[in-house]
């Protein structure tokens, strides 16, 4: 157990009322001073009212020790009966034999009962317990019982111990007369957030631990006061199943985590309105469900949506690899293309030719630039063999010079005229060389120009 682990020698926190451990706040002190008050003054009947928990039966057993040892006591807690079976009750604690009689052979031998112990010095004094549960029949009862008396005293003495509901009972008009004859009527107070660090160290310090190692934290005393209500019933259950959680954890001293732990483990709200929960517990099921439905609808519309997304995106990547695939025409080809008279000349046949072209470009921009004449007067005809001599001049072939055999028509000014009809006979590559031509020409061009010098046919000599 626990009060081994914190070296304590009995348990502190008990569930029976045993008066050792009674704290006595100041509305605990005052009750038991009115009460024990009453029965050296002879009052008859006395009352004691407070909320379940507080401690009403721990303060009578106090009570009941306080009073003269010869005294006479009683102690009825069965209050759920019938008159004739509370009087057999009370009988049968103070020790009587009741013979099996009927109510009136009961009070007779009851009365016989006081009337002997008065004579000897000794006074008789009933406790009734949990008051608020007797019956009107009963409560008549216990009027009657107040009549034994003498001229000079009264033989028995009650005091009534109950929960709010006997003050209720006792305000009615039917109970009037029992009502006058409470002389001393005591209440129980919930104790303070100082009173509950109080009695729990009280209790504690009966149990043997020692004063200057508390086994409480400051916070914990203050979760213990605020849930407890300042009630002792409370109080002992938190601080047992506190002390419980400390002892399992192995920790020398209880803090406000283990405090909340007892506290939670304690709530009966859930327990308490079973009906509450379960409607709590449909309604959230049938929100849940609810929600789930328009879950389900909202994600089968995004998976849609989803899928329209990629394919969309799908068609657009496969858009731009097939326009990656086809390259930018030069704009020498564009030119020449028009030139060519919209001749139908298709883009992928010029693709290796524009590749042959870029890499001229490249090897020109590499190599320095050579001068080349401004004007060309004659065209360089290939040597021709007459007579069998070879003829060292150059002429112009009358095929090439007419037709243009490179597909030019002839000169003029130094430019290069194309023929009419060439472009219908031109093939892609053909265009392709042109315009590589031209670029170089006009490079050429661009270069710095140095005087030319025409040649002119040297004479033909005469054969022998």
């Amino acid at each position: 157990m626990f009060h081994e682990h914190f070296k304590l020698r009995v348990q502190p926190f008990g569930v029976t009322p045993d008066a050792r451990f009674l704290y006595l706040s100041q509305t605990h002190r005052e009750a038991l001073a009115s009460l024990l008050y009453g029965i050296h003054s002879g009052r008859g009947f006395t009352a004691l009212i407070a909320a379940p928990g507080m401690g009403k039966t721990t303060l009578m057993f106090r009570l009941l020790g306080l009073v003269p040892r010869n005294t006479k006591t009683a102690f009825l807690f069965r209050t759920l009966c019938a008159p004739e079976e509370f009087l057999r009750v009370l009988l049968a604690d103070l020790e009587i034999d009741d013979q099996g009689g009927d109510v009136a052979f009961m009070q007779a031998k009851l009365n016989a009962y006081l009337l002997r112990e008065s004579k000897n010095g000794r006074e008789v004094v009933v406790v009734i317990d949990e008051a608020q549960n007797l019956d009107e029949r009963v409560l008549e009862m216990v009027r009657m019982l107040s009549n034994f008396e003498t001229p000079g005293k009264k033989l028995l003495h009650i005091v009534l111990s109950g929960q709010p509901q006997l003050a209720e009972k006792l305000a009615s008009e039917r109970l009037t007369q029992f009502r006058q004859r409470i002389s001393i009527l005591a209440r129980l107070a919930p104790f303070t957030t100082a009173e509950t660090r109080e009695y729990i160290e009280h209790r504690l310090r009966l149990a043997g631990a020692a004063s200057e190692k508390p086994l409480f934290s400051d916070k914990a005393y203050a979760m213990l006061a605020e849930q407890s209500g300042g009630l002792p019933r409370n109080i002992n259950n938190l601080c047992f199943n506190s002390m419980s959680l400390a002892w399992a954890l192995e920790r020398p001293k209880v803090d406000a985590l283990m405090v909340q732990e007892a506290i939670n483990d304690l709530d009966l709200k859930a327990i308490a309105f079973p009906k509450a929960s379960e409607v709590r517990h449909q309604s959230q099921l049938l929100a849940f469900a609810g929600a789930g439905k328009l879950y389900t609808h909202w994600r089968h519309g995004l998976d849609l949506a989803v899928g329209i997304l990629i394919l969309l995106v799908l068609v657009s990547v496969q858009m731009l690899r097939s326009n990656d695939r086809i390259p930018r025409q030069s704009p020498a080809s564009v030119s020449q293309q028009k030139t060519s008279g919209g001749s139908d000349v298709s883009p992928i046949a010029n693709v290796p030719a524009s590749q042959d072209a870029q890499a001229q470009n490249r090897a020109e921009e590499k190599t320095p630039p050579q001068p080349i004449p401004d004007a060309i007067s004659v065209a360089q005809a290939p040597r021709r063999r007459t007579g069998g001599s070879e003829s060292d001049t150059l002429a112009v072939s009358p095929s090439r010079a007419s037709t243009g055999g490179d597909g030019y028509a002839g000169l003029k000014s130094g430019e290069l005229i194309p023929s009419p009809q060439e472009p219908q006979r031109l093939k892609p590559s053909r265009i392709v060389e042109l315009s590589a031509d031209e670029q170089g020409l006009k490079k050429a061009q661009a270069a710095p120009k140095e005087e030319h010098v025409s040649f002119e046919p040297a004479p033909q000599r005469e054969k022998p």
